[in-house]
């Protein structure tokens, strides 16, 4: 075989952005940035909406079909030494550093490196590098193994061996294996070449003076962003988890408000005491930025420490200016009086009690607590400002009155543009630019007056412009030393509504617990008590997801037998969710976003994804995620022709490749179809049998977003008969009614013999069916039956399963039908967001209607459903028709036990 046939190697990808996946039988696979994904053989995929690629996810080991524009192309030399990185962030930076990744692909055995030390981040460990390649046969992520020298000597994990292979040879207790991301090069190699970046250390570095993270002291104040506020605490421990990267630090918060999901421990080992779940957090030392003094009070007048003032014998380092005779008078109008005589105070030193001592320096080790402008002559105490002011270059450090807008975090809320004032009596302006400057240790201000200032310049400070205003408008200013302009209302700051939920401003709305066993109300009981505003759930924050599946509430759930001992999490939930809001709901009829919310924190603290309080989501994703926390025994088994059974709680209907040409779809105005049609087409195109009947059984209609449905319609089958899809049981012959020994795929979609049904024959009529010579190229499968002999016709009952809820989307908006008696028309419309009262920190108003005319459609066939106008069509029953999400069945007998 020539070489340009040889199958090329695979290519590897890097996810660009957090994605979901969905999959008929897993639910939702999420893939997060910085994951990596090998791409499979033949595994491109064009459709209608874009190019798809099979991957494998290295990570996880999962196989899903991913869009081509949420991956990024990684080279194939970086690919085996970003695969071993732990950290995902860390992993993406690494990926936009090809000259470091190169630099360490390529260097030589015998190399001296440094290792981020695993105790303290503050310390690099001196080493050798030995080896470098993968630990084991058949993997392709690259490792180094390390002798460590110095003082790290005899600290490593092994004597260059790994698994009972030896890789290199080293003194016992000297080696150690690191991914790229623990490693970095002295400083003198760094530096040998200008345009290498740095090492990897400077990824996790969190402040420009150290090269990694320092740790942080117990006690010591901290804060993080979560959920786009500000969390703020004190540190209760600060190390390296037992089975994470040893460099990786973890820092143990109790924090100072609610908000948290931790409890102190880390796969029960104790960690540090809290108090409440609530008020701990657990996360990467990265995450946490130390807190500062002017953050925990506007009192604070301690600064850093400032450089060395200029000495008055040496002007050399004073910036140059015009010499400006001062008995001229402006052409331009100046500040007040009163004004220019508050800026000349704070143009001088710091003075002490003393009368005279604000004519003399301060001493150069004393802290400072603001910049040092240049000195005011003595001898001219109180003239007005003059040249030697404008010496300045307009950097001043005015004094600022403590105020309770500087306990925000510094210029949190500063952005050029702002409208700010200085002082007081205040000067005001706007800031021009944000920076730093040379020598002074924190951001600097740039600001444009409004009103001139002898003492300002044009924009520019110690020759060197950062912005351009009118001469005698431009002042720098410690960024810490400037307020919001007063002169202009302050803005609301933005209200964590996940805590809003369960605070004060929800106890008019409230609800009860419940804790005896409350069955539904049916019928015209179930219309008096349900019906009506602020009835069903209340919704909240992107909750009509979770508000929707659960007023279609499942009864078995509620006793589901949890052992609390192993996961009390989870007995948690089911109590919250049969005390708090299944019982109310049918006493009372109405349920709180309270409740909800609570739940919602128990899910985000089993799964670890924060968006469960806040962010929309799926009913499929709530339900997969509640029966497991539950641990629920999956609802479905489902068997493959050449697989063993699997298992899940939803199935996701599949529709047929081309719908216009299916005998799915009935002729007419509208694109219909049936579930039941779409559950045995989508069995039977898969090859799927169910290996038992199921009590309970969701299934996911098929929608690809507004612009894209398969079907204009899909009448939700009022009874779902799956005799016919049950694994190893009597099926009857579609013509005689003997046994049934055969199925044919191929005649399920004759046009000939009644299309878009099952059809499946004894041995006589399948002889028959088949001697047709247009059906002499079908492929019969042989059906799987019971064990033993069985002549003579089959009377057996059917399987059937009864509808009693459909949820609905409309524009990310989920409702749900429930019916809630025996007759055609009783049905019961709920929208937990239908009204609202106040604005953005209102509250939404649930509400749940009959809507009997529902039942009337429902009872339509296919055919009349497609020949309908479409705009005749009037809400509820056209959400109901041409929106499904989920179809919910049951069977009662079979729930009695199952």
């Amino acid at each position: 075989m020539s070489d340009n046939r040889r199958r090329r190697s695979p290519k590897m990808y890097m996810v660009a952005s957090d994605y979901k996946v969905q999959d008929h039988l897993e639910g939702t696979i999420r893939l997060q940035r910085g994951q990596l994904c090998l791409q499979q053989e033949g595994g491109a995929h064009r459709s209608g909406r874009g190019d798809y690629l099979w991957v494998k996810v290295i990570d996880n080991g999962c196989v899903v079909k991913v869009d081509r524009q949420v991956l990024n192309e990684v080279p194939a030399e970086f690919a085996g030494l970003l695969e071993p990185v732990p950290d995902l962030d860390i992993r993406v930076k690494l990926l936009s550093r090809t000259q470091f990744l190169q630099r360490m692909a390529a260097l030589a055995l015998g190399s001296e490196v440094r290792v981020i030390w695993s105790r303290s981040q503050s310390e690099l460990a001196e080493a050798e590098l030995r080896y470098r390649g993968p630990l084991t046969r058949g993997s392709s992520a690259i490792h180094f193994g390390v002798q460590l020298k110095g003082w790290a000597a005899g600290r490593g994990k092994c004597n260059g061996s790994y698994k009972g292979h030896q890789l290199f040879s080293c003194p016992d207790g000297c080696g150690l294996f690191l991914p790229v991301s623990e490693i970095t090069l002295p400083r003198s190699s760094r530096s040998s070449s200008s345009s290498e970046p740095q090492s990897p250390v400077s990824i996790l570095s969190r402040a420009a003076e150290s090269s990694v993270p320092q740790p942080l002291a117990v006690g010591q104040r901290v804060c993080f962003i979560q959920d786009e506020c500000v969390q703020r605490g004190s540190v209760q421990f600060c190390g390296a988890l037992s089975n994470r990267t040893p460099s990786t630090l973890y820092v143990g918060v109790l924090l100072d408000h609610p908000g948290g999901s931790w409890d102190g421990y880390y796969k029960n080992t104790k960690l540090c005491s809290i108090p409440s779940p609530e008020y701990g957090a657990l996360l990467p030392l990265s995450k946490v930025t130390a807190e500062s003094r002017s953050e925990r009070s506007p009192l604070a007048v301690t600064s850093p420490k400032l450089p060395p003032l200029p000495l008055p014998n040496k002007p050399a380092l004073q910036p140059p200016s015009p010499i400006k005779d001062p008995s001229q008078p402006s052409s331009r109008p100046l500040i007040q009086p009163a004004m220019l005589l508050t800026a000349r105070k704070a143009l001088q030193p710091p003075s002490s009690s003393a009368p005279r001592a604000a004519v003399k320096p301060p001493a150069l080790t004393t802290p400072k607590p603001a910049l040092q402008p240049p000195l005011v002559p003595p001898n001219k105490p109180q003239a007005p400002p003059t040249d030697q002011s404008r010496s300045s270059n307009g950097f001043h450090n005015l004094p600022s009155p403590p105020i309770a807008e500087q306990r925000a975090e510094p210029g949190a809320w500063l952005e050029v543009g702002s409208m700010v004032e200085v002082n007081d009596p205040p000067l005001f302006g706007v800031i021009r630019w944000i920076g730093q400057i040379h020598n002074i240790p924190e951001p600097v201000a740039g600001i444009e007056l409004d009103q001139e200032l002898s003492a300002a310049t044009d924009g520019s400070y110690l020759g060197e412009r950062h912005f351009h205003c009118p001469a005698n408008k431009g002042l720098f200013v410690r960024l810490r030393n400037v307020r919001r302009d007063s002169r202009f209302p302050e803005p609301e700051l933005p209200i964590n509504q996940v805590d809003r939920c369960n605070s004060i401003a929800f106890a008019n709305w409230s609800s009860k617990r419940v804790e005896e066993h409350t069955p539904p109300l049916s019928g015209p009981d179930a219309r008096v008590t349900y019906e009506g505003f602020k009835k069903g759930i209340q919704g909240h924050l992107n909750s009509c997801y979770l508000d929707a599946s659960l007023f279609s509430s499942f009864d078995w759930l509620l006793f589901w037998p949890v052992a609390a001992q192993n996961n009390p999490i989870s007995q948690s939930a089911q109590d919250l969710l049969r005390c708090e809001i299944v019982n109310p709901l049918r006493r009372y009829g109405y349920v709180c976003a309270s409740k909800t919310m609570a739940l919602r924190k128990l899910l985000k603290e089993e799964t670890a994804d924060s968006g469960f309080t806040n962010e929309e989501k799926d009913p499929e994703e709530l339900l997969n995620q509640l029966f497991l926390l539950l641990q629920v025994e999956p609802l479905l088994k489902i068997r493959s022709v050449s697989q063993k059974a699997q298992e899940c709680f939803i199935y996701q209907l599949f529709p047929p490749s081309s719908p216009l040409l299916s005998p799915l779809v009935s002729p007419g105005p509208l694109r219909v179809s049936s579930v039941q049609a779409l559950l045995e087409s989508s069995f039977m195109h898969s090859g799927l049998k169910l290996t038992e009947a199921p009590s309970c059984l969701p299934l996911l209609m098929p929608r690809f977003g507004k612009e894209f449905k398969m079907f204009d319609a899909i009448l939700p089958s009022l009874s779902l008969d799956i005799t016919d899809l049950l694994d190893e049981t009597l099926r009857q012959c579609s013509i005689c009614q003997s046994v049934a020994q055969w199925e044919c795929l191929q005649c399920y979609e004759d046009v000939d013999i009644t299309p878009g049904q099952l059809k499946q024959y004894c041995n006589t009529c399948n002889t028959q069916v088949h001697t047709h010579k247009k059906r002499q190229m079908h492929r019969p499968v042989e059906v799987r039956g019971p064990r033993g002999c069985w002549e003579g016709p089959v009377h057996g009952a059917r399987q059937l399963m009864d509808l009693f809820a459909v949820t609905c989307i409309e524009t990310s908006h989920y409702v749900s039908f429930v019916k809630h008696g025996p007759g055609a028309t009783d049905w019961l419309f709920f929208d937990s967001m239908a009204d609202r009262e106040g604005g953005e920190n209102g509250f939404n108003v649930p509400q749940v209607r009959s809507c009997p005319e529902v039942g009337g459609y429902l009872s339509l066939s296919v055919d009349e459903v497609s020949r309908l106008d479409a705009s005749s069509l009037r809400d509820p029953v056209r959400r109901l028709l041409c929106d499904s999400y989920m179809c919910l069945y049951h069977c009662p007998q079979l729930s009695l036990y199952k």
